[in-house]
């Protein structure tokens, strides 16, 4: 039984992330918090920051890089819970078809201060499609990706797949995943921003997950060097050449940033990978930001986030950083690892919107 799987419902306070950003800009503080994590004002790679424009207009001060004080205030105050306890991100509940209104709660302020939030269900029967879709609509998520390996509802089986289109892609092998977020190759304007995965099968052995908060992302690499942000905005950082099945086109090219601040609600989205083939980096600092992402990726970062979900548990989020390791599926019928995936192109809503409300007639736990 995995350590978290007895864990109780803790709850985060409400009014948590706000009295966080109070009690913790005190410079004195961070630097007990992260002593090795340099100001938000250096610069130590050798690219030049160019003049800072304001790089997404009518979008949170703290996202533009001339509005250095305001972005000190938000970093501050999303460090300010790191070192993170594992078990923080952890919510036990009882349907995910039908929340009450404390683990609805639980699951959406965790999402809010750390876009990603783990699961584990008292019950270990299998999820249906129809309880995994009715777990998203709670939380916000309505508008399913519908892509090519997915099932009609949108819905896709992780596993191992020996024969058809499936298997050509990594997701549907035992060998590992690469740092990505999802759907780094769909349409600009069709973006990834929600993914579900819930585990109904654990392989014999491996398929472990890492996860990193795409914002704690950003921090590392303007921290680093601003100039590196500011590459990986410019609307052709990256760009995902076309998938070709003989002379069919079944994608075109896809150039695009990789960091993007919605305007509607201010929220920065992450569209990367790790991969070295079939991505085509800009040239200067976005292939040199790249490079330093890898670096912390692959460093054992403490904003690293490791699991190996069983059945019964799962992850929701904001369309994070993540990766898996390589697996060996039990012997015999019915013994692949398996997870239902399913992506949205919403966030999770926050606690107080009014787009992700508990299931009709929830009580509290």
């Amino acid at each position: 039984m995995p350590r978290y799987a007895a864990l109780i419902c803790k709850q985060l306070p409400v009014g948590w992330a706000e009295r966080s950003e109070a009690q913790h800009t005190d410079s004195h503080t961070m630097q007990h918090i992260r002593a090795d994590h340099p100001p938000a004002t250096a610069s130590r790679r050798g690219t030049q920051r160019a003049a800072a424009p304001l790089i997404s207009p009518g979008g949170p001060a703290h996202f533009s890089l001339d509005q250095p004080t305001a972005y000190a205030r938000w970093r501050d105050s999303k460090l300010a819970a790191y070192p993170l306890d594992p078990s923080v991100l952890w919510v036990q509940i009882d349907r995910p078809g039908g929340l009450c209104r404390d683990e609805h709660r639980a699951l959406t302020e965790r999402c809010s201060a750390f876009n990603l939030v783990f699961y584990t269900t008292r019950r270990h029967e299998d999820l249906t499609s129809a309880e995994l879709r009715a777990l998203g609509h709670q939380l916000g998520l309505g508008i399913l990706d519908h892509n090519l390996c997915g099932e009609a509802d949108g819905i896709a089986a992780i596993r191992v797949v020996e024969d058809g289109p499936a298997g050509e892609y990594i997701p549907y092998t035992n060998r590992p995943l690469n740092w990505h977020t999802d759907g780094y190759y769909n349409p600009i304007d069709a973006p990834i921003r929600g993914v579900i995965m819930h585990c109904v099968r654990q392989a014999a052995s491996g398929g472990d997950s890492r996860f990193l908060d795409h914002e704690i992302a950003y921090i590392l690499l303007r921290d680093e060097n601003p100039a590196y942000v500011e590459a990986l905005m410019a609307p052709d950082a990256m760009t995902i050449p076309a998938n070709m099945d003989g002379e069919r086109c079944l994608r075109p090219d896809r150039s695009g940033p990789v960091f993007s601040v919605n305007p509607r609600d201010g929220r920065l989205h992450m569209r990367y990978t790790a991969r070295q083939r079939s991505v085509v980096w800009k040239a200067g600092a976005a292939a040199e930001a790249t490079a330093y992402l890898l670096e912390c990726l692959g460093g054992g970062s403490r904003y690293i986030t490791r699991v190996r979900l069983a059945p019964g548990q799962g992850v929701i989020c904001n369309n994070v950083l993540h990766a898996r390791s390589a697996f060996h599926d039990h012997d015999g019928a019915g013994g692949e690892r398996l997870l239902w995936r399913a992506r949205y192109r919403d966030r999770v809503a926050g606690d107080a919107s009014a787009a992700a409300s508990p299931a009709p007639g929830a009580k509290s736990c």
